[in-house]
């Protein structure tokens, strides 16, 4: 059976662990070569590119803090480098810090809205330079935080509001181009970053998980066909969406 990314090649900001992980392994069974981005985590990425290699893919790592031109700029290059072009970016670095309204900050303010949004915009902005004629993909990993009210998460919800506006308006802006984008909001997934924050083991998730109606948190592996689905020419006809994988939780 012919592999539906074959031939393609993707960047995955954020792939050293997690979401981003199985995403770019997901990507890479399906045929495309794929650069897993990191921040810090250089051993996590390389992890990820040892099993794509040993699955018989294509893959390497590249560090790049996605707040940072230089660094975007940079991991555009070494993937042109690497595999002569690109065709799928996918959106995924992103940070989460909950805190009531007394303590949200300048600094938290940036710190998330750095990452989560400005980070989306640059990645997105070097992307539709390196594309083809043929076009390309950009899928955003948003949240369903976007639109579902969360206590303590004011600054967080309104970054991934923000990448739903992003999508919406470079769906547009971009289809004359043959660039499509959509987003994928997933609700709570477990992650390695869910148990460090405690989340995992918490009443919060016991009681997202009591009004989830499939009656269990998410896992990576949950989200990651979906951004295959998006990347694909399947969804040839598909731009400016928003695509809610959370279980059926609202």
């Amino acid at each position: 059976m012919t592999k539906k990314l074959k031939g393609k090649v993707a960047v995955v900001t954020g792939a050293s662990k997690g979401i981003g992980a199985s995403i770019a392994l997901h990507l890479a069974a399906e045929g495309a070569s794929v650069v897993v981005n990191y921040s810090s985590s250089k051993e996590g990425a390389e992890r990820v590119v040892a099993e794509i290699v040993r699955n018989g893919g294509k893959g390497i790592a590249v560090q790049a803090n996605v707040a940072n031109l230089v660094d975007i700029k940079r991991l555009f290059s070494e993937t042109k480098k690497a595999f002569g072009g690109l065709d799928i970016l996918v959106n995924n670095a992103g940070i989460y810090e909950f805190a009531p309204i007394e303590k949200v900050t300048p600094e938290l303010f940036h710190k998330m809205f750095d990452i989560n949004v400005l980070g989306v915009l640059l990645a997105s902005e070097q992307a539709v330079q390196y594309f083809g004629k043929s076009g390309g993909s950009i899928i955003n990993i948003s949240s369903i935080a976007s639109t579902a009210a969360t206590p303590n998460a004011s600054v967080y919800s309104a970054t991934k509001a923000a990448v739903d506006a992003i999508t919406r308006t470079l769906g547009l802006e971009l289809g004359g181009r043959k660039i499509r984008v959509n987003s994928i909001n997933p609700g709570m997934v477990e992650t390695e970053g869910l148990h460090t924050s405690g989340i995992a083991e918490s009443d919060f998730r016991n009681k997202v998980e009591s009004r989830i109606p499939l009656g269990r948190i998410g896992q990576p592996k949950d989200i990651a066909p979906a951004v295959v689905f998006l990347a694909s020419d399947d969804a040839s006809w598909i731009t400016g969406e928003t695509l809610y994988i959370s279980g059926g939780f609202r």
